[in-house]
């Protein structure tokens, strides 16, 4: 399948998004009573659309995922959220989640409403992140924070982000760091260590995959580990650490897509050259750098 791209629309684009809504509803089974969304309408779907606008994702300039956002408090609803059925499994959902983030400007939530008679869609938003905090039969409410984005100049700016993010950790949170060779990541996490206040200099794990660094007072301690060369949540439970994973902040490098059954929690931290931003410095310091930082799980569904 080709690349998804999101974009932001508005009324003109209702056509467009009732058809998906249609589709996307319409092949789920049968509810009592019936989905509002197949009540839909070009005109209402019109009206919502210019409250507050909608997105739709798109492949190969074809229309396969929509949504429409609802700004409500201090949250943005993702209504009327659908892929269509020859679309599904292919990124487009994720594509639509990350779009509505960064849409949501000046809001700390996202929530979704979904039906309790579908299971299956309530695992969808779980593992997307997103935490039960209402249920009123027959409706589930689920909520997500929203992304905070940094912008760091240097490397010494990366080692304060990640002191300052050590201050809201406690024993057994994992972090989850994502970034290209030389991003930044164990930077951050020097920053990070300091901020705990652990022993020992916090350099690469990669050859021996783990280090384990003590408190220096009676905080948690550090357990660093690069997942380049692991295959899987497994092994990670395999290394022979001293230390407790319920006893330490455990910071895992290279960990998306490994690392996430470790905890229901986790701090997701991307990070990622920022734009415009030319190689490394005469100086050594890091060029300019974006770091994303995503709570999800019920850990930070209320922090």
């Amino acid at each position: 399948m080709s690349e998804v791209s999101v974009r932001r629309v508005g009324p003109e684009s209702a056509a467009a998004v009732l058809a998906i809504v249609r589709d996307a509803f319409g092949s789920r089974p049968p509810l009592h009573p019936p989905a509002d969304a197949l009540t839909e309408t070009e005109a209402s779907i019109a009206t919502r659309l210019a409250l507050g606008g909608g997105l739709v994702a798109r492949v190969d300039g074809v229309p396969v995922g929509a949504l429409l956002l609802d700004a409500v408090g201090d949250a943005v609803y993702l209504r009327r959220f659908g892929v269509v059925s020859a679309a599904r499994g292919h990124g487009v959902a994720g594509a639509l989640i990350q779009a509505a983030s960064e849409a949501a400007v000046g809001r700390p939530w996202l929530r979704v409403v979904a039906r309790e008679e579908l299971p299956a869609t309530i695992a969808f938003w779980v593992r997307r992140g997103f935490v039960q905090t209402d249920r009123r039969s027959p409706y589930v409410e689920l909520v997500r924070p929203v992304p905070v984005f940094h912008e760091v100049p240097t490397a010494d700016d990366m080692r304060a982000l990640g002191a300052r993010v050590a201050r809201t950790l406690r024993p057994g949170d994992l972090v989850v760091l994502t970034g290209d060779l030389g991003a930044g990541k164990t930077t951050f996490t020097q920053g990070l260590g300091r901020g705990l206040g652990v022993e020992g200099a916090v350099t690469s794990p990669t050859f021996v995959i783990a280090r384990e660094h003590r408190s220096t007072s009676d905080g948690p301690e550090l357990v660093h580990v690069d997942a380049y060369r692991l295959g899987g949540a497994a092994e990670l439970d395999d290394l022979d650490l001293d230390t407790s994973f319920d006893d330490a902040v455990t910071v895992v490098e290279w960990g998306e897509g490994v690392a996430e059954d470790l905890a229901d929690s986790r701090l997701q931290i991307r990070i990622t050259r920022s734009a415009g931003a030319g190689g490394q410095g005469a100086d050594g310091e890091l060029d300019p750098r974006t770091v994303e930082i995503l709570r999800l799980g019920p850990r930070w569904a209320t922090s």
